[in-house]
C-alpha cells in the first residue's frame, strides 16, 4: 500500500510539473491581417523584384520566462504567391518554380529558440519548400507586446534572412532570376486566452 501511494504522489508530481511548464508558454495566433512573409529577388542581375505569400497562418509559444521553451510553427499556402503581375505569379505556380499542385504549403518548425542580445533572438528550425527540408537559423527582433482595440494582447517580431533557392529545387531560368531569395519578416500575432 505504501508503494503504491509513493508511486501516486511521484505520478501527480510529474503531472503537476508538466502543467506548471506549460502553463506557463501563452499561446498566439499570427494576425495575417497585420503581418507580411515577402521576398525579393534579383532579375537579370539589374532590379529586384519584390513579392510575397498573402495567405498563411501560424501559432507563436512564447514562454518569456525560458524564451528556450518557446516555439513557433508556420504554413504558408504555396499558391497565395503575389508580385502585382497575373502572368508572373501564374508562372511561379507552375512547375518551373514552386509547383504548387505537388507542394501546396511551405512550412517551418523551430526546434530551437535562442536570445542571443537584449531582444535579439535566433529561431532555429526545419524549413520546407518544393518538398525540400533544409534547417535555418531566422534571426528576429522582439518588438514587445500591446494592447490591441478590441483590448487583445498582442506582441510583434520581425526578421530578415537571405535563402538559395535552388537548395530547394527551385532551379528555373538560372541567370535570368538570381539564385538568393532575401525574405523580410513583419509578425503580429495575437493572444489565444
Amino acid at each position: 500500500m505504501r508503494l503504491s501511494y509513493l508511486f501516486t504522489k511521484i505520478a501527480l508530481g510529474a503531472l503537476f510539473a508538466l502543467g506548471v511548464s506549460v502553463a506557463a508558454a501563452d499561446t498566439y495566433k499570427i494576425d495575417p491581417i497585420h503581418s507580411e512573409v515577402s521576398f525579393k529577388v534579383r532579375h537579370l542581375g539589374l532590379s529586384k523584384v519584390s513579392g510575397r505569400f498573402t495567405r498563411f497562418q501560424g501559432v507563436i509559444r512564447l514562454d518569456e520566462a525560458r524564451l528556450a521553451a518557446s516555439s513557433v510553427e508556420v504554413n504558408i499556402e504555396s499558391a497565395s504567391i503575389n508580385t502585382d503581375n497575373e502572368a508572373r505569379d501564374k508562372h511561379l505556380r507552375n512547375a518551373d518554380f514552386f509547383d504548387v499542385d505537388k507542394f501546396p504549403f511551405l512550412s517551418f518548425r523551430s526546434v530551437a529558440v535562442r536570445e542571443v542580445a537584449k531582444g535579439k533572438l535566433e529561431v532555429t528550425g526545419d524549413f520546407t519548400m518544393h518538398g525540400v527540408t533544409r534547417r535555418i537559423v531566422i534571426p528576429m527582433t522582439a518588438l514587445g507586446g500591446a494592447r490591441g482595440p478590441s483590448n487583445d494582447y498582442r506582441i510583434g517580431f520581425e526578421g530578415t534572412l537571405t535563402l538559395n533557392r535552388s537548395d530547394y529545387g527551385i532551379k528555373g531560368y538560372p541567370g535570368v532570376i538570381g539564385e538568393e531569395v532575401a525574405i523580410a519578416l513583419e509578425i503580429e500575432a495575437v493572444r489565444i486566452d
